[in-house]
């Protein structure tokens, strides 16, 4: 049976050879995800909460991170990385991941969660070109690879180009 939790420390090693390896293989990858990852969880930029793994038979097979950013002079969410073992890829881990994510997110208050990546994918989860709300990428990038989902309802005008965390390198 697959539980969806947060990550924990005893988590860390198997997370970054499940990143390791699922970005192996990945269509746009600079081969440093799992580094990344790692960084991320030392930053003021990081919400425990929001850094889940997939566990089935006892193992860890898939990893969401959601980091905290800025559009303008707000306090919003990247997607970045979400990552399954290419054998348990195409059963749903990285939907229930995407799903789990967004419900925590929700309650922690968050309006969006930006994410860079493949469109026919993530439109499955309501995420549309990010252009759409005004969020802008701080990278060249197509509009439809960069994504924005809308979590909270807001009367607040959030909008203007993202500020992703600096261990992003952007």
């Amino acid at each position: 049976m697959l539980e969806i939790r947060e990550e924990n420390k005893k988590d860390f090693d198997e997370v970054y050879n499940v990143i390791k390896t699922a970005f192996k293989t990945a269509e746009h990858s600079d081969g440093n995800e799992q580094d990344l990852v790692v960084d991320l969880r030392k930053s003021d930029n990081f919400i425990p909460e929001l850094s889940l793994v997939a566990v089935q038979d006892n193992k860890v097979v898939g990893y969401i991170l959601f980091t905290k950013i800025k559009i303008g002079n707000f306090e919003e969410l990247a997607l970045a990385p979400l990552a399954v073992l290419p054998k348990y890829q195409k059963q749903g881990i990285g939907s229930k991941l995407i799903e789990k994510g967004h419900i925590i997110a929700k309650k922690l208050g968050y309006h969006y969660s930006i994410v860079l990546g493949s469109d026919k994918y993530y439109s499955k989860f309501g995420y549309i070109p990010a252009i759409q709300y005004g969020i802008k990428a701080p990278f060249e990038v197509e509009d439809k690879n960069f994504m924005a989902i809308e979590l909270n309802n807001t009367d607040k005008k959030i909008k203007g180009k993202v500020e992703y965390a600096k261990e992003f390198g952007i």
